[in-house]
């Protein structure tokens, strides 16, 4: 199953097994999520192509002590909608879980409407919010109950990338995964295969992470410390989203920082998703050349 397989199995289950949820679409997966619907018509409620109402809807189910999850394309969920998730949630002080599909560009070809690499970068902006971003579908379920079983805001980032095999990581620490004394490089999610395709025979750590809010500030001090102080960020989305960590964790010590991702730019062509790699340097020879020049330095 990939990511959103993954997703529709799990909140499925946890609509039967926990009477506190509910599920609230924006059209988005409804086919899917149809027998669940059938079984819990009052917990399981498509808005239509409505964003907007979509998380007030799920930010008044919260009010009222239900745990909801509200799930659509991320450009749709997060930008569209993020006045109210900003007030209907965070100023409310509502509590759920935003689970997203289509991450960057992942649906290239359909333009840039659908396009969300500042994603992560908007989320981070509010208070108190966890953000989650798995690299394998294996990963998913372990993050998507955590997540519901909290009481905090989460939002779970899902892809159609993935890396080649899940990893530890849903306790939220940093996994190293190679060592090396000329930097550490945290490889984000489904960024994890091409990180460590592109730093084979260099001399740094490779660390993995698929929770990215809260960050594991402890974890990279420790690494970055037998590293340099030389830390690499590559993320699957906005380029220099997690630098500001990076400078909270280490703010008694001198230390660089390159973050690699999604670059600020508008490309306005459509292409593919592997296009779009080799236009924001995401490949992994492309990784190595960034990483290997930084760390020479």
């Amino acid at each position: 199953m990939d990511m959103r397989e993954t997703f529709v199995a799990g909140t499925t289950a946890i609509l039967d097994d926990d009477p506190r949820t509910a599920l609230v679409l924006a059209d988005i997966s409804a086919a899917a999520f149809e027998p669940a619907r059938q079984r819990h018509p009052d917990r399981v409620l498509n808005v239509g192509i409505r964003e907007s109402l979509l998380v007030g809807v799920a930010g008044g189910l919260a009010q009222t002590g239900l745990r909801p999850i509200a799930h659509t394309y991320a450009p749709f969920l997060v930008e569209r909608a993020f006045e109210q998730i900003k007030l209907d949630f965070g100023n409310q002080d509502g509590h759920g879980v935003l689970v997203s599909v289509g991450a960057s560009y992942d649906n290239a070809q359909a333009g840039r409407s659908h396009h969300a690499p500042g994603d992560v970068a908007l989320i981070d902006t509010l208070p108190g919010w966890e953000i989650r971003v798995p690299g394998h579908p294996d990963e998913v379920d372990a993050l998507l109950r955590q997540a519901v079983g909290g009481d905090g805001s989460v939002y779970l980032r899902l892809s159609t990338r993935g890396n080649d095999a899940a990893h530890a990581g849903t306790d939220g620490r940093l996994v190293p995964l190679r060592t090396g004394r000329r930097a550490v490089v945290v490889a984000v999610g489904p960024m994890l295969s091409a990180v460590l395709a592109a730093t084979v025979g260099l001399d740094v750590t490779v660390a993995y992470t698929n929770t990215v809010r809260p960050f594991d500030a402890a974890g990279l001090r420790e690494l970055a410390g037998a590293a340099g102080d030389t830390v690499v960020l590559v993320e699957p989305y906005l380029a220099g989203t997690s630098a500001r960590v990076v400078d909270d964790a280490l703010p008694d010590r001198p230390h660089r920082t390159l973050g690699l991702g999604v670059r600020r730019v508008d490309l306005h062509r459509f292409g593919t998703p592997a296009d779009h790699d080799v236009a924001h340097g995401l490949t992994p020879d492309a990784l190595r050349h960034a990483i290997a020049d930084f760390a020479a330095r």
